[in-house]
């Protein structure tokens, strides 16, 4: 339990916060603080627009698929899958069994890179007082070379099944243009065997943190999947009741333009407030879905509640997801026949396109409008991190009441440590948090860029 922080200090502050590193984009972040009270937190995205929504208009499904993959560097296979399964739902194709495996295991492939480069990379270094991954490398070097041989055995999971690690180009709509042998993906399996060790090791590692003090009701919303854990498959769901088809998350949740920003956030149409994805809205909804291994690693941390009411916490989430990922990537390719082609036959049509998935970060959901040749007309591809915009920003201020009793230094790394608990990836890249801090008086002041 931590001590009883001090009364708030009277006057003016300076919280000099120039590049919070270790995540994705850039932006801005602006307190609002009346009687020592933080009353508002708007995160200002400033990231310059990519337009991929408009890159796509006019292209084939297939050209959309490879486009998409160039959003992310480190989550392409979140938004390829989100496009491949919305047009071969709009057009009606059927895909075989081996290759709906194979899909989920490319998808393992992506959360164990991912994860692992959060965990280990982004997060950890804020729970042992460093300033990056390098620094902490001086004192822990196995530690971070588990970490990197964790995400090494996700990228080449990628590369095997979609050509390439970074933005794979080997699936198309009714399949993949190449499936892989079943030797090449049994020699995958020693690497994966240690990575599942590995990934056992981070969970108990991560539960040995000490967790700031924080505790918030938060509103999850994930996929859920009858027999398994969310990723291509599933309906929308939360837990207070929704539950929708993948195709219709416009029925739930709309975007919306912020002024100061470049990027646009997404709100419940119902107007319950903020909610969660990722890793933690996942466990908490989905647990009992988890891979057996990493369902018992979850029940031993003792944390499941902790995980649902603190966002620090999300970090054991992650660790028990690698777990599930791991797992489930061996228990894949030891039960792998291939198909007797990599793709069906498929005809276009005219109609609307729409599908979630579950990217590391949380729920990722594509829209397209398709003439008769399956050509775009419209495209609305909605990424995790602007429909926790809200949730971030109302997480602030919750812990920024207590973090700005702090000393400059440790209120400033609160609210990147903060940030960070939900991988923000705002470019979907390094810059991202300047702070400045209105005070009641009407005092304003934006904090200048100083060396991290």
């Amino acid at each position: 339990m931590s001590a009883p922080l001090p009364p708030p200090v009277a006057g003016e502050r300076r919280i000099a916060v120039g590049e919070l590193t270790r995540v994705e984009g850039e932006g801005s972040l602006r307190l609002v603080v009346r009687d020592g009270k933080v009353v508002e937190a708007r995160l200002g995205i400033f990231e310059a627009p990519r337009y991929f929504e408009q890159l796509v208009l006019g292209r084939s499904p297939d050209e959309v698929i490879d486009i998409v993959a160039r959003i992310c560097g480190i989550c392409p296979v979140a938004y390829q899958m989100s496009a491949v399964h919305a047009f071969e739902d709009c057009f009606g194709v059927r895909i075989d069994p081996a290759v709906r495996a194979l899909r989920r295991l490319m998808y393992c492939g992506e959360w164990i890179e991912s994860l692992g480069l959060h965990v280990y990379m982004l997060h950890a270094p804020d729970f042992l007082g460093y300033d990056s991954a390098i620094a902490m490398a001086r004192d822990h070097r196995q530690t971070v070379e588990r970490g990197l041989a964790l995400k090494k055995s996700g990228n080449d999971l990628i590369r095997v099944l979609g050509g390439r690690a970074i933005h794979p180009v080997s699936v198309k709509v009714g399949g993949f243009y190449r499936t892989p042998r079943r030797a090449e993906l049994e020699a995958m399996r020693p690497a994966l065997e240690h990575a599942l060790e590995h990934a056992k090791a981070t969970v108990r590692w991560t539960t040995g943190f000490a967790m700031p003090a924080f505790r918030r009701d938060m509103r999850f919303v994930a996929m859920r999947h009858p027999r398994e854990y969310p990723f291509n498959d599933g309906r929308i769901v939360s837990n207070d009741g929704l539950d929708l088809p993948l195709t219709d998350w416009t029925r739930a949740f709309e975007e919306f333009q912020v002024e100061g920003t470049n990027a646009l956030h997404a709100r419940s149409k119902d107007g319950k407030g903020p909610y969660l994805l990722g890793p933690a809205a996942r466990v908490s909804l989905c647990a009992d879905q988890l891979h057996p291994v990493a369902r018992a690693l979850l029940e031993e941390t003792g944390m499941q509640e902790m995980i649902r009411t603190n966002i620090y916490a999300s970090i054991v989430a992650r660790a028990v997801e690698l777990v599930h990922a791991t797992a489930e990537a061996l228990d894949i390719i030891d039960a792998y026949r291939p198909p007797d082609s990599p793709a069906v036959e498929w005809r276009p049509r005219a109609g609307v396109a729409a599908w979630a998935t579950e990217a590391p970060r949380g729920l990722c959901f594509h829209r397209y409008e398709t003439d008769e040749l399956g050509r775009v007309l419209r495209c609305q591809i909605v990424p995790p991190t602007s429909q926790n915009q809200a949730a971030i920003e109302a997480d602030l201020v919750h812990a920024a009441d207590d973090a700005l009793r702090l000393p400059d230094v440790e209120a400033t790394h609160r609210l990147e440590q903060m940030i960070r608990s939900y991988d923000p990836c705002i470019s979907c890249a390094t810059h991202f948090l300047d702070l400045s801090i209105d005070y009641a008086d009407g005092t304003g002041r934006d904090v200048t860029e100083v060396p991290r």
